[in-house]
């Protein structure tokens, strides 16, 4: 079965090691798999929510691209795109953001934060928050829903963004989906094992912190960088403490394993700093020399960076258009003509349709009971009642149980957690008695005490009494 992987890139800064090591490399490394299906994007609406220098987006739209193509990504096996070439996605997006609840988005992380530190300083809450902020999870959810992902490989703090794409998707499949899963429900991936290096000073390598080095830099400045990293005071020749040296862990994300074993001896024998250093060097240069003169040349020509993207865009396109005409006919904005009547057959076509059905005949004859059996199986199984779970705006869960025609018969009570829910929804299928009181027009489902699930309103008691009958008959064990 092939899974479908999809990785956003945000473009506010140029690319550095850190970014290498934690996204990047796993990433391309990940759509070489043959089970695979990669798409990997620029971000670049992302990145009008947090930056308002067109100048930089345009300068890291042009590095990050670049960055990808020189270490090695494949655009014939991955698509690659910039999110800004897919009208479909602010589309999408909208869709959804019909259907997210405010409730939910009140609850993001990023979102949470700004209002805290507005409060905090004495602010109005949504002091300088904008809607782009605020409905961040939305556009990212019409990212991965938009191309059904199956994974979406993400950082710890963007866990919760994959879920809410999750509630969305959920909440559009019941409202629009008649019984079909419109969307797959993304899961979100973190990698354990990926890198995750520190920076200059020790901290977390982020262009937050300043203490970033810088991917594709020349050699000199890349020594220059280098240099700069915090050591400890132990001069030459006394022992070095490598589990405690983010110079150590910076080697360790390159180094094979046998390099490494050789430069932890080495610290521990009292190796100088100012060569460990130079070791780091060394190891980065040769890891990045030819993907560092792949990327000057590719970022030298950006019309033919631009040709590639365009060429990634219609590849997601080509998914993206006939996905988005199939969500706007489930939602109702659908076209007034009528749907193109399929060409009449003429009589010499019938004739020719008659002859092969004719030479046919003796193989349909002897598979015909075969035949019959699976579609009377078939009509058994499309007449069956069946139970829809859902989850309320409000984080609740709860089911309907529909009859075969498709109208509901119970509506249950809210219940804290999907097990709760899922327990007495078992209930009801296992053939135990059933409490059924009239109530309000129509009737409750009693379970230890309590109504657990309820009926609609009926125009009188004969409609109320063929309910409970369609329920007890919907209820009764199958054989």
């Amino acid at each position: 079965m092939t899974t479908r992987i999809l990785t956003g890139i945000t473009t506010t800064g140029t690319p550095h090691l850190g970014n290498y090591a934690g996204a990047i490399r796993p990433a391309i490394v990940a759509s070489r798999a043959a089970d695979a299906d990669s798409f990997y994007f620029l971000a670049d609406y992302h990145a009008l929510i947090k930056c308002d220098d067109p100048a930089r987006i345009q300068r890291s739209r042009l590095e990050i691209a670049a960055t990808w193509l020189a270490l090695g990504l494949d655009t014939d096996k991955a698509t690659f795109y910039r999110q800004s070439d897919i009208p479909e996605i602010p589309e999408l997006c909208w869709l959804l953001t019909c259907v997210a609840g405010k409730g939910l988005l009140n609850r993001a992380h990023a979102y949470k934060a700004s209002v805290d530190k507005n409060l905090i300083e004495g602010e109005d809450p949504d002091a300088g928050i904008t809607m782009g902020l605020f409905s961040y999870p939305v556009l990212m959810a019409a990212d991965i829903l938009m191309f059904n992902a199956h994974k979406v490989p993400v950082g710890r703090d963007q866990i919760q963004h994959v879920e809410m794409a999750r509630d969305i998707a959920q909440r559009f499949n019941h409202l629009f989906g008649q019984g079909r899963e419109l969307f797959t429900l993304p899961e979100a991936v973190i990698e354990a094992d990926v890198a995750t290096l520190p920076g200059l000073d020790g901290r977390k390598m982020s262009k937050s912190y300043d203490n970033t080095i810088p991917l594709f830099s020349s050699e000199k400045e890349l020594k220059k960088v280098i240099s700069l990293i915090v050591t400890d005071s132990k001069a030459p020749g006394e022992p070095k403490d490598p589990d405690n040296s983010h110079l150590f862990t910076l080697y360790q994300a390159f180094a094979t394993p046998a390099q490494l074993s050789e430069f932890r001896a080495e610290l521990i024998n009292g190796l100088a700093w100012g060569e460990a250093k130079n070791r780091l060097f060394q190891l980065l240069n040769n890891e990045l020399g030819e993907a560092r003169e792949r990327y000057q040349a590719l970022i030298s020509k950006p019309a033919d960076l631009e040709d590639i993207l365009l060429v990634g865009a219609e590849k997601a396109r080509n998914i993206a258009r006939p996905f988005l005409g199939e969500l706007r006919e489930a939602v109702g904005l659908r076209s007034f003509k009528p749907k193109p009547v399929q060409q009449q057959l003429t009589l010499q076509d019938v004739g020719r349709g008659v002859a092969r059905l004719l030479g046919k005949a003796q193989e349909f004859a002897e598979g015909m009971a075969e035949g019959i059996a699976e579609i009377e199986a078939a009509k058994k199984k499309a007449k069956k009642s069946r139970f829809v779970s859902f989850r309320d705006d409000d984080g609740s869960f709860r089911f309907r149980l529909l009859d075969a025609a498709g109208e509901q018969l119970l509506l249950s009570k809210s219940f804290a957690d999907g097990k709760a829910a899922g327990m007495v929804n078992k209930r009801l299928q296992s053939g135990e008695a059933l409490d059924i009181r009239e109530q309000d027009g129509g009737f409750c489902v009693w379970l230890d005490g309590e109504c657990v699930a309820q009926s609609p309103a009926f125009a009188d008691s004969a409609a109320c009494e063929a309910a409970i009958a369609r329920l007890r008959e919907a209820l009764a064990p199958q054989e």
